[in-house]
């Protein structure tokens, strides 16, 4: 590699220079993990599996996500049985405005 005078350089060159490198380096490593996961793909291929077969996960949350079961509701809104809620994940609107108006989880449950 070339010795580059960096003492030499002004701050906006300086900037850009970071800037490629910065680009390089993460075109770099997106290489190398593509390159890992058709290795990992292509031996899973190469006993008869999927590579999602051996690991249980998808590629990526949506796939992950979608292959769990959404769960049997627990909670219901006391005005509307059909807004319900398992317990599991993030709290909707309805449960936060409940608990909020002095209601407990208890006085939610199914």
């Amino acid at each position: 590699m070339d010795n580059i005078d960096l003492d030499g350089m002004s701050l906006d060159d300086l900037r850009s220079l970071r800037a490629r490198v910065e680009r390089a380096i993460s075109s770099f490593t997106d290489r190398k993990r593509r390159e890992a996961l058709a290795a990992a793909e292509q031996a899973a291929r190469d006993h008869g599996f999927a590579l999602t077969d051996l690991t249980g996960k998808g590629r990526g949350r949506r796939a992950s996500a979608a292959a769990r079961p959404a769960g049997d509701a627990k909670y219901a809104h006391p005005d509307d049985q059909t807004q319900t809620w398992s317990g599991r994940g993030r709290r909707p609107r309805w449960v936060t405005e409940q608990l909020e108006s002095g209601r407990s989880l208890d006085d939610l449950a199914l």
